[in-house]
């Protein structure tokens, strides 16, 4: 069993392609490593076993030769699924109380499509409620726990879907971003998240022309994150913003890498307060692109007013989601969702136009920059892993945060731009925490971006140390 949770996915795949090992030989490992470190970190409070070894007994037992040279074809491979996204017959809570019983008739178009290419869904990945937060924790199941340390926190809102990675739960995780709900927790998880361009990944909207939230890839590798990315891409009606997956697949970027040859670097975007040992830690990371033959230079678009703008525009989206459920079930949410309903119902027509206004000028602003430059590279979140109880950082260096998101300023200014980001491990703190490198690509050059990192995860060394059995202070 320890064996085969060493494959990453792209081994594990290949070896299902050639018919040397069967999804039942995988959901049994996933199945076995779920119960063991399960009680220590709550990653995947909802488990479908049952569901799960019916899938994978239809798949070992029907000829899937017709299938293995499909872009994307996982074969058999156990993955968790975000409790944000519906999934037919299995509960989706969207961590919350309203839907603490809730089980779908059908599924998120996403979910079709991973099952439908071979993924089978283990459980549902713990998130704080409706996604709102970057600490997972709710009031039906509880906080995920950190596996490289169990006191600290496993950011959010795609913590779950991180760590059941990180510990070896699962191969692959699905997960989504508003402001850094991928990348931040890849970042406390030590695992590998990317938020990808709007529309890249098809799913079913609660609000189909949002603009800021993306479904996405976890995996332990850039390899295996280009596996997913490639399973997840391409058109669906039912999400009229995605468009068909490009021509060449995104493990083509991984077999055949293509060295980046700018980088730019900042520390903090220019907007925020960044932990000294953080920094140290991504600014030598960044520099080992210089093996690449990169050249690294100290520069960065202007994110003026980012900060205000994002925060005008996420309270539009939560006021435009949630907002009709205000008085009903005012005294179910918890008080950060309640805040940003109310937020966004009170914005005047003023205050969204302003807002639009500073994304056009980012948006302007990063095409222009990337006329120059092939990458921008910055930290992923500007603190190691915190206190599990804390429900988010309220301060750093003297300095105190005007909100519980602020804090992520450092992805969320990403987000603004519309550009796809990754984060991969950089390295660890002295006392073993994780941090993550955020790489962002210009728009819709997933490619490329993926490529880039690759070759620094190579130079970094640092995805073999997942997965790991959690530590337990």
């Amino acid at each position: 069993m320890h064996d085969l949770l060493k494959l990453t996915a792209t081994q594990a795949v290949e070896l299902l392609r050639k018919g040397e090992l069967k999804p039942t030989e995988l959901v049994e490992a996933s199945a076995a490593r779920i119960e063991e470190v399960e009680p220590h970190i709550n990653a995947m409070p909802t488990l479908c076993m049952d569901l799960a070894f019916d899938h994978a007994k239809r798949l070992s037992e029907q000829n899937y030769t017709e299938m293995t040279g499909t872009r994307g074809w996982l074969g058999g491979l156990p993955i968790s699924v975000k409790d944000l996204v519906e999934t037919a017959g299995v509960r989706t809570t969207f961590g919350s109380k309203i839907f603490e019983d809730y089980i779908p008739e059908k599924s998120d178009v996403l979910h079709t499509r991973l099952k439908h290419l071979g993924a089978i869904m283990m459980g549902k990945s713990n998130t704080p409620e409706f996604g709102a937060g970057a600490s997972t924790f709710n009031e039906v199941f509880g906080m995920t726990r950190n596996p490289w340390n169990t006191a600290k926190s496993v950011a959010g809102s795609s913590g779950g879907a991180c760590a059941s990675v990180a510990a070896g739960e699962v191969w692959l995780a699905t997960g989504s971003d508003l402001g850094g709900s991928l990348r931040t927790p890849a970042s406390f998880n030590s695992v590998v998240g990317l938020r990808p361009s709007i529309g890249r990944v098809p799913h079913t909207p609660r609000q189909p022309f949002n603009t800021l939230v993306v479904e996405g890839p976890i995996a332990r590798n850039c390899a295996d994150c280009a596996l997913f990315l490639d399973t997840m891409a391409g058109f669906h009606p039912d999400d009229p913003l995605s468009y068909p997956a490009p021509k060449t697949p995104y493990t083509e970027f991984i077999r055949n890498p293509r060295f980046p040859k700018r980088i730019a670097y900042s520390h903090n975007l220019g907007i925020t307060r960044v932990d000294s040992e953080v920094q140290e830690i991504c600014t030598n990371a960044v520099s080992q692109f210089a093996q690449l033959r990169a050249h690294v230079v100290r520069a960065c678009p202007d994110f003026s007013g980012v900060i205000d703008a994002f925060g005008v525009l996420r309270g539009l989206s939560f006021a435009t989601n949630l907002g009709p459920d205000l008085p009903k079930y005012y005294d179910v949410l918890k008080p950060e969702v309640i805040w940003n309903i109310e937020q966004g119902l009170a914005l005047t027509a003023d205050d969204i136009s302003r807002a639009e206004r500073v994304r056009m000028n980012i948006y302007r602003a990063v095409v222009e920059f990337f006329e120059d430059f092939d990458l921008l590279v910055c930290p992923t979140a500007i603190v190691p892993p915190f206190d599990v109880e804390l429900r988010f950082v309220e301060s750093i260096d003297g300095y105190t945060f005007d909100t519980y998101f602020e804090w992520i300023a450092i992805t969320f200014a990403i987000t603004m731009t519309g550009c796809p980001a990754i984060s991969i491990p950089a390295g660890f703190t002295s006392d073993g925490l994780p941090v993550g490198l955020q790489i962002i690509g210009p728009p819709r050059g997933e490619g490329p971006l993926l490529s880039a990192s690759y070759l620094l995860e190579q130079v970094l060394n640092l995805d073999k140390k997942i997965p790991i059995d959690p530590v337990v202070p």
